[in-house]
């Protein structure tokens, strides 16, 4: 093998290694990269759910809500497919003395 085919063979391999190391880390931890908040956990991230008019379908589906596609807007992240946090106050009251 000539010496700049082993070359490319070696850089294309630190390549391959890098994007694996990268996307290990973006697994780990959703928050790196896009700056977007995590995935909603009931789409996956799509936006899109099953549609409730499959549930009793008989081979057919399609309502207003999925305009015939058999799938809706997810309820927990209004279709946007991340995440959205709940706000809450904790309020802490001393024990009566």
């Amino acid at each position: 093998m000539a010496p700049i085919v082993l070359t490319q063979l070696a850089t294309g391999l630190s390549v391959l290694a890098g994007a694996v190391l990268v996307k290990q880390v973006m697994d780990q931890n959703p928050m790196m990269g896009s700056g977007r908040t995590p995935r909603c956990s009931s789409c996956n991230g799509t936006g899109r759910v099953t549609c409730m008019c499959t549930r009793w379908n008989d081979g057919d589906y399609g309502c207003r809500t999925c305009a015939g596609s058999g799938r809706m807007a997810c309820n927990s992240c209004g279709g946007t497919g991340t995440g959205r946090p709940i706000p809450v106050q904790i309020t802490v009251r001393p024990p009566p003395s």
